[in-house]
This record gives structure tokens, C-alpha cells and sequence, in this order.
């Protein structure tokens, strides 16, 4: 069975609120009772109306991570149980398909023990007749006591109730208490309420789950791949990750083209860990991070007294990745002194270090990368052409985020859970409109400046104690740059977008290079800078 564990679905309010908990008690009733009994009532009433109001909640959840974890700590909370599993499948017996799982103070070889072990009893029991299953001690009651598992796990008080109508499509497996005791019969009657009134909920996200793998077109190369990180399921995606499958295996040049900010790195380690070098090491290096005069001892390494630092031997890139892969990104910046010797590198599998005449062997797999266009770079004469052709023996275009903008949601929803991670926060999930604003809105900078947004917006909302990040939170200063189409916007609308596309495309084109950049606009840079400053366009850092 394909499983997701989440150690960390639904209908709508109105199908929740007409099974709403009838509360019987009337002034009648009340005045028959002791006042001892009376409280008793009162206080169960209670507890029933504020569960009840709590599963209302829940039916605001639309995902199933959050949904789970929200459930199992409200049915913990109200039963007192010491341990909890809560368990969804995408089918009506749960035999096959996919599995959630979420679990309360259960390790995961507990978890596992309570699958393989006692499913076969309690749960088996509860799933197969469609009945809650409630024992004061499951050591001394007949039905489970010869179960090795049950006395080697010393399991004492265990509720279990089935979710969804017969057949069920999920469980609730409660075992111990917080206190001393079993579970009551109001304990029994508050997880079948729950799990009465969950399962509508469940089962609308799990419709939703099964609705979206159907649309998942990168469904089938998850199962070839390994995609650890990879986040999204749109066919633009799909198209590269076929890519990935098919130059993987080869030991092949690969040059990836795309904007800044859409994933290239990340891609190039994709190839790498589904490679045959996969056991080798895995280098990077920016060639626009580096002055040019040290860039090719950087690359290529230094033999002593090369340069004034080379004291000692340097050992370069290449050499680091001996028998592994080297990444060269934004390749358009190597010098032509490099470039050469680079050339050199992937005719012969040989190269110099600074400073040597001694040749040294090398056995790395190249892959470049570069957000500009290496042909005009060719034509002005600033890249080698026989390079260029020797890296380009595989090129893979990265869509921008524009391309793929359907990935957009489940990047949020990555881009968040990693943020209450990283800054240690409480949970907050996005508002319909927040997620229409991302949505929306114009990336520039692509994934990488979604995730900034992202991260910033959960900090901000974080900071008020808030539940939800909002519009307000994504975008402090003011509206969102929205993707109009072009009958929203008016004339000066769209020469200014044009205006400002055209002035950050030759600016990148020249390297960040002012006065070419100015000559190829025909414009005095001093105005070049005013535009800068009016477009709000900066140099994005890998």
C-alpha cells in the first residue's frame, strides 16, 4: 500500500450543521433532577455543544495535513486518551490504495506495531462490522488477550471507532488514558459523534485528493524519480521532469536555460541524485560570484606561488568533483580565458592548474546554466561558439513560474509549512483571497521571490497572532503587480510594463553591465538609473 504518515477532507458547514447535537434537556427534565445530577448534565451538554462548534471549525480546513492534525487533537482532548492514531484510505475497506495516518504520542515503530499487530483484532473488528470497539482492558478481554502484541504492548484501555458509513474509510484508535480509568460510555458517545460528523468532511478532501491526482501530470514520473523537493503537478513541470528521466542516466553535457529564480539548481541536482554518479559529489559554482582574476583558480585550482594567495596547492572545482558533477551557473560570465580552458576540459578530459604544465585527468559530468540568452552572447562575441555548441548538447528549458502557474497553491502551501518550520511559529494556512493575490500577481523573480513572499507574509501574520495570512499580509505597501490581461489595462499601463520587461531583459543581456546596457537602449545611463529606480528592478543573487 502507497502511504503518506503525517506526524504533525470536507463537507460543507451546512451538511455539518443538519446533523447539529440535539440537546433534550428541558426545565421539566432539569426539575427532577438532584443538583449534583443536574450539574453532571449541564457540564455534559456543554462538552457536547462545545465539541460540536469545535467540528465546525474543522470544516473550514481544506487540506488534509491540517485537517488530521486539528481532528485527532480535538477527540484527544475531549476523550483524554493517552495515545491516538487516526487513519484515513482512498477506498472503501482500506485493503488498498493510499493511506494518511496521523498520530498521537505513538512513535512510528508503535504506529507501525498497531497496524500489523492489533489491526488484525481491534481495528480489523471495528472496520469489519462497522461498530465502535470499547474494552476497559484489552490483556484481559477474550477477544484480544491471546494476542502476543496485546501482551507484549501491556495495551489496557482501547476505543476504536470506524469513519464513514459501512463500509468505513477510515478508523479512530484510541488507547490509554491521560488519568487512571477506562473509557467511559460518554467517551464512546463523543467519538462517535466525532467520527459521525467527520466523515463527510474527510470525504470531501479526499475527493479533492483524488480529483487532483487525476490532474497530477507528474504523477507517473514520481514513481521513476527521485523528486525529493519537487513541489507542483502541472504538465510544464511534467515536460521537464520527463527530460530529467531521459538525460539522467547519460553521462551527457546538459545546459539549462531559464529565468532567474526558477529552479535551475534544483534541477541539476535532480539529474545528479537520478544519475550514475549519484555516489559522487555534487559542486556548484557561480561564475558571476567571482572576480575574473580569480575564477579560473577557482575552477581549475592553483599550483603553489600561481598568484600571491596560491601559498599552498588550491584545489579547484573540478577536481572537488572528480567522478561526480559540477554545476557551472550563470555560465555566460566565464571569462573567455576560462572559457578556453573549459573547452579544453570536455574535448580532453584533461586541464591545467593555474601556474602548471603538468595536465591532470579529470572524470566530471558537466551541467550549466544560464538566464541569458548564449546565442546573442555568441553573435556579440562574448562567448565561445565552440563552447557554447560542446554545452549544448542537451538544453532543458526551466518554465518560469508564469508558465506553470497552476504549481503556484501547492508552492504556497510548501513554501509556508517550511517558514513555521524555520522560525519556529504557530500554524497559520492562507486565505481564499490571499491564495487568489498569489495567484494573480506577477514573479518577476519566480519561485524564489514566491518564497520570500511567502515566508514574509507568514512572519507578518505570525506577528499579529493571527490564524490566516491575508492579502494585507502578502503585499504591506500596497497592491499586488496583477497579471492583467490586456483589455484591464489602459495604454500607459502596458508601455510601462513593456518599458520595464525591456529594461531588466538588456540589462540582465549586458551582465549588469551600465554602459552597454545604455548604449543597447539609447538612453544616457544617469536615465537608465532614474528607470531603475522607477521599476523597482534589482539584481537577483543565487
Amino acid at each position: 500500500m502507497a502511504e503518506t504518515d503525517i506526524h504533525r477532507g470536507s463537507g460543507s458547514l451546512a451538511e455539518v450543521a443538519s446533523e447539529a447535537f440535539v440537546f433534550d434537556l428541558d426545565d421539566a427534565s432539569f426539575a427532577t433532577m438532584s443538583e449534583e445530577t443536574a450539574k453532571a448534565e449541564l457540564l455534559r451538554v456543554r462538552r457536547e455543544r462545545d465539541l460540536y462548534l469545535r467540528l465546525l471549525r474543522l470544516g473550514e480546513q481544506n487540506d488534509l495535513e491540517p485537517f488530521l492534525a486539528e481532528a485527532l487533537a480535538l477527540i484527544v482532548e475531549v476523550t483524554g486518551a493517552a495515545h491516538g492514531l487516526l487513519e484515513l484510505y482512498d477506498d472503501a475497506d482500506g485493503d488498498e490504495g493510499h493511506r494518511w495516518s496521523m498520530a498521537h504520542e505513538f512513535s512510528d515503530s508503535q504506529v507501525e506495531s498497531v497496524r500489523l499487530a492489533i489491526s488484525r483484532g481491534i481495528i480489523a473488528q471495528a472496520l469489519a462490522s462497522g461498530t465502535t470497539v470499547v474494552t476497559a482492558s484489552a490483556q484481559l478481554d477474550p477477544r484480544f488477550r491471546e494476542r502476543q502484541s496485546v501482551q507484549a504492548g501491556r495495551i489496557a484501555a482501547v476505543l476504536c471507532a470506524p469513519v464513514g458509513a459501512f463500509p468505513p474509510f477510515g478508523v479512530l484508535y484510541l488507547e490509554g488514558r491521560s488519568v487512571p480509568g477506562s473509557f467511559s460510555e460518554d467517551d464512546r458517545l463523543s467519538a462517535e459523534n466525532f467520527t459521525r460528523h467527520v466523515a463527510p468532511l474527510a470525504d470531501r478532501l479526499l475527493a479533492r485528493w483524488r480529483q487532483r491526482q487525476q490532474n497530477d501530470a507528474t504523477r507517473g514520473l514520481r514513481g521513476e524519480l527521485r523528486l525529493d523537493g519537487v513541489v507542483g503537478h502541472s504538465r510544464a513541470l511534467a515536460r521537464v521532469l520527463k527530460q530529467v528521466a531521459l538525460v539522467a542516466p547519460l553521462d551527457v553535457t546538459v545546459l539549462l536555460t531559464g529565468e532567474c529564480g526558477t529552479g535551475k539548481s534544483q534541477l541539476a541536482r535532480l539529474i545528479h541524485d537520478n544519475g550514475p554518479r549519484r555516489t559522487g559529489r555534487f559542486v556548484e559554482l557561480n561564475c558571476a560570484a567571482l572576480p575574473e582574476n580569480l575564477i579560473e583558480s577557482e575552477l581549475f585550482g592553483a599550483a603553489p606561488g600561481a598568484h600571491s594567495t596560491a601559498t599552498r596547492k588550491i584545489e579547484g572545482k573540478v577536481e572537488s568533483a572528480n567522478r561526480g558533477t559540477l554545476v557551472l551557473d550563470e555560465i555566460s560570465e566565464l571569462p573567455l580565458g576560462a572559457q578556453a580552458k573549459l573547452l579544453q576540459l570536455l574535448q580532453s578530459k584533461t586541464y591545467f592548474p593555474l601556474g602548471s604544465n603538468r595536465p591532470v585527468v579529470a572524470d566530471v559530468r558537466l551541467i550549466a546554466a544560464t538566464n541569458t540568452d548564449l546565442e546573442a552572447a555568441v553573435a556579440a562575441r562574448k562567448f565561445r561558439e565552440d563552447l557554447f555548441y560542446r554545452i549544448k548538447v542537451v538544453p532543458i528549458h526551466v518554465p518560469s513560474l508564469a508558465e506553470r502557474r497552476e504549481d503556484i497553491s501547492d508552492l504556497v502551501d510548501h513554501f509556508c509549512a517550511r517558514a513555521v518550520e524555520r522560525h519556529r511559529l504557530s500554524e497559520v494556512t492562507f486565505s481564499p483571497d490571499a491564495r487568489r493575490a498569489l495567484q494573480t500577481a506577477e514573479w518577476h523573480g519566480n519561485v524564489r521571490e514566491l518564497e520570500h513572499a511567502v515566508e514574509a507574509a507568514v512572519i507578518r501574520a505570525a506577528g499579529e497572532a493571527a490564524m490566516q495570512v491575508e492579502r494585507a499580509h502578502l503585499f504591506p505597501d500596497g497592491p499586488t503587480r496583477q497579471a492583467e490581461s490586456p483589455r484591464d489595462r489602459t495604454l500607459q499601463q502596458a508601455t510601462r510594463q513593456f518599458q520595464a520587461r525591456m529594461v531588466r531583459e538588456v540589462i540582465e543581456d549586458s551582465g549588469w553591465n551600465m554602459v552597454e546596457a545604455a548604449r543597447r537602449l539609447d538612453i544616457a545611463r544617469s536615465h537608465l538609473y532614474n528607470l531603475i529606480r522607477a521599476f523597482g528592478i534589482s539584481r537577483e543573487r543565487k
